[in-house]
């Protein structure tokens, strides 16, 4: 396929909720077409396609032998990315996941494996890692205008309804969620936490009261985390926090320190100011989208998927990785698995 002149044809699988997000990104990206979606329920599917008109699918295999297709996004639950993925790379597709890449670490490094031996691009969707608040915090600590970090700390205090875990069999299940309000909501907070902070060194965790029905895993928890810098913090992460408060994160050092609240700026304080951060400071709390479901998982702004799939489109035509290759999605499994490690011995987990 010659990228300079032609689109990325992507097709979903996976007609969930998620998967109308990825349309829409999809439709809104330079460089990218939507041309089918793939899934079992025949009905549901054809309703789904028809909305975006775009072909419908209900065999895999169908799908990923199309040669009009060149990527998919999967969207399936968690437990499933794997072995979806690995039979997208060896029919020679781009994959472009829906986070987490997997729910452990192993089976993370299996995909990432079968996407390199079979020489296709692998991507997540981190949306937030585009946003502009954290292009500045990210600029600011690698500039050194923290000094030595002391803390770096999130809280991710949401609601999610009875009703949200019993829409779906896999909901909060070990096997196809992976685990419960670390995993599914907070693995976004906690990409953020080790893209900023760096990666965690040891991990110790607790679980808290589950307040939902006939589900199998947290959803409420809290941890104290020591960063390979040094740095400490704690990660709060709960579904069950009613109505639902925005995403914290938040990193201090000897000579600042920076808070984000959903994508929004809300504290830029440094011993030494500089130039540029009067004009920040003016715009404080209205950087970004802010819109990160905290109570409404359908309510998430497109925008981020849109630059996500943009540089995906890019990363084939220059044959580069993406910004959030494979190797950076696993990070945040990685953080999770040690967390929920921790957790069942009841002992810090080293990483």
């Amino acid at each position: 396929m010659n990228m300079t002149d032609e689109k990325l044809r992507f097709a979903i699988v996976g007609p969930g909720s998620v998967a109308h997000v990825h349309c829409r990104a999809i439709e809104q990206a330079c460089g990218a077409e939507l041309v089918a979606v793939c899934g079992r329920d025949e009905r549901k599917t054809k309703t789904f396609a028809d909305q975006y008109g775009v072909k419908a699918c209900t065999d895999l295999d169908v799908l990923l032998t199309d040669k009009d297709i060149d990527a998919i996004t999967i969207a399936t639950p968690s437990g499933s990315h794997l072995d979806i993925g690995t039979y997208a790379a060896r029919l020679g597709k781009h994959i472009l996941c829906e986070k987490p890449l997997e729910i452990t670490s192993q089976r993370a490094q299996s995909l990432i494996d079968a996407c390199s031996n079979n020489g296709v691009h692998l991507g997540v969707f981190f949306q937030a890692r585009f946003e502009k608040c954290t292009h500045l915090a990210k600029e600011a600590i690698d500039n050194g205008r923290l000094g030595r970090l002391l803390f770096a700390s999130c809280q991710m205090r949401w609601y999610r309804s009875q009703e949200y875990y019993d829409s779906a069999v896999w909901r909060g299940t070990w096997n196809l969620d992976g685990g419960g309000c670390l995993m599914n909501q907070g693995i976004h907070t906690l990409d953020l936490l080790v893209l900023l902070a760096g990666d965690p060194a040891e991990v110790s965790a607790v679980k808290g009261p589950v307040t939902h029905l006939h589900i199998e895993v947290e959803d409420n928890l809290c941890a104290t985390v020591r960063f390979s810098s040094g740095a400490i913090g704690t990660i709060e992460a709960s579904t069950s926090c009613a109505p639902g408060f925005p995403r914290r994160i938040e990193v201090s050092g000897e000579k600042g320190s920076i808070c984000i609240e959903d994508n929004r700026i809300v504290r830029w304080e440094f011993a030494e100011e500089q130039p540029l951060d009067a004009a920040i400071k003016s715009q404080m709390g209205t950087h970004g989208t802010g819109v990160g479901g905290a109570s409404d998982p359908t309510a998430i702004d497109v925008a981020g998927h849109s630059l996500v799939v943009e540089d995906f489109v890019r990363s084939v035509r220059d044959k580069r990785p993406p910004c959030i290759d494979g190797v950076e999605g696993k990070r945040a499994v990685d953080f999770v698995c040690a967390v929920y490690e921790s957790i069942r011995t009841g002992q810090p987990v080293s990483l």
